[in-house]
């Protein structure tokens, strides 16, 4: 009789959960409402025993399966799952400057549109090419950029548009791809935050040339530590894995050898004629490749996507009905027109003539086991790092500073539950005005 591993590891891992990760009875003031989290089962767990008995520890079947669901769910031609969101940033802009774009190649000193109120590993990659982030600012309720800044932005230097869907709320893309096809400009959107958001019913990352995933376990699907590359044209296949795959100029999958047919036929650069393909490098890359268990858990995750968009968007809702009466002392966010997002988080900017301060309505929300986050770096120009750093900044960013200033968010992620919802609406009403 033949052991039938799959339902033992099955049977085993639905003993396991319900004795490791069974739902918790929620006491409010007790029990934390975190801001963010995962949510998975027994799916995602079988698949990763079975990837791990597979042992096929780096990028392999698993991650081939998921790139190409990924690609097919976001409307583009190719993915490329990498370590993490951040490092996906880094790829996506490096391969613009790639000398096998001939003109079009990103050079040092050319300009990228961008947004300082963000996420630091969206400019730093700008930075780290030794390319001008130009800074323009952000419109309060949106948090993605001001549509006259934008257009104002446009220099002779400028080559490329590189900015974040904020909290999944996107960026204006009637503008972005307007202003790309008059000036010629590469176009990256960063969807971190926005996976399964549409704007004009078309998929959010399936606009630009280029767009970027993450899949942290605060995001829309999580395989631990992962992020993915989208590319639109099949020209830039070679030259995104090639930046992801240590800048070599093979293109063989991992375990493969020789697809080229001529693996010892190549002369490149001034290395002897058939020096081995597999060790040519025709661009400084990296490794950032991901494995394939986290590939794994990434496909079963995918399975879920729609139900964990549908709960964002109802909690999205709930709380902006629940805290519709607080005007007075919170601008509340709103969708971008024309769009439909996958939020990532609900936003709150405090009003200069609220009673309480920002710091002081986070740190009581604390203390009733409430989490919250900023909106990321605040205005990334006053953060250590970025401060003497190269920049052209457009106008002023005066709601860029009253985001550093005043602006905080609260969770939107499918694992709230509705007394965890109305708790913190509660909460609001009760620190605010003293009553619920």
């Amino acid at each position: 009789m033949t052991f039938d591993f799959d339902d033992a590891i099955e049977t085993l891992v639905s003993e396991a959960v319900t004795e490791k990760h069974s739902p918790k009875t929620f006491v409010p003031g007790t029990s934390a409402v975190p801001v963010t989290g995962k949510v998975f089962g027994e799916p995602e767990i079988t698949a990763a025993v079975k990837a791990s008995l597979d042992f096929w520890l780096t990028a392999g079947p698993y991650t081939a399966k998921f790139e190409s669901e990924i690609a097919k769910r976001m409307g583009m031609r190719h993915a490329f799952m990498v370590n993490s969101g951040s490092s996906a940033n880094l790829l996506a802009l490096s391969a613009l400057t790639s000398p096998k774009l001939g003109d079009r190649a990103l050079r040092p000193g050319d300009e990228v549109v961008t947004v300082a109120a963000g996420f630091p590993t969206t400019v730093t990659p700008i930075l780290q090419n030794r390319l001008v982030p130009v800074y323009v600012d952000v419109d309060l309720e949106t948090y993605v950029a001001n549509e006259a800044a934008l257009e104002n932005a446009i220099g002779p230097k400028t080559r490329a548009i590189m900015m974040a869907h904020t909290l999944g709320n996107p960026f204006n893309l009637d503008l972005v791809m307007r202003l790309a096809e008059k000036h010629n400009l590469w176009v990256i959107e960063d969807s971190c935050d926005a996976l399964g958001g549409t704007y004009n019913n078309k998929m959010i990352g399936s606009f630009g040339d280029l767009s970027t995933l993450s899949f942290y376990p605060a995001h829309h699907i999580t395989t631990g530590e992962g992020g993915a590359v989208l590319v639109k044209k099949a020209a830039h296949k070679t030259i995104v894995e090639s930046f992801r795959d240590w800048g070599r100029d093979c293109w063989c999958a991992s375990g493969v050898d020789n697809t080229c047919l001529k693996r010892y036929e190549w002369a490149l650069g001034e290395l002897p004629e058939g020096y081995d393909h597999k060790y040519t490098y025709s661009h400084l890359g990296y490794n950032l490749k991901s494995g394939d268990i986290q590939a794994a858990i990434g496909s079963a995750q995918l399975l879920r996507l729609d139900d964990f968009i549908s709960k964002r968007r109802s909690n999205w809702h709930y709380l902006k009905a629940g805290l519709a009466d607080m005007e007075d002392v919170f601008i509340l966010p709103k969708a971008t027109e024309n769009s439909n997002p996958s939020w990532f988080g609900f936003a709150l900017t405090v009003r200069h003539d609220s009673p309480l301060t920002r710091n002081q309505i986070v740190q009581k929300l604390n203390e009733l086991q409430i989490a919250t986050r900023l909106l990321f770096g605040g205005n990334l120009l006053r953060q250590p790092a970025f401060m003497g750093t190269d920049r052209r900044v457009v106008g002023e960013l005066i709601n860029t500073d009253i985001i550093m200033n005043d602006t905080f968010w609260i969770g939107v992620w499918p694992g709230l539950t509705l007394e965890m919802l109305d708790y913190m609406i509660d909460s609001l009403h009760i620190i605010m005005r003293g009553t619920k």
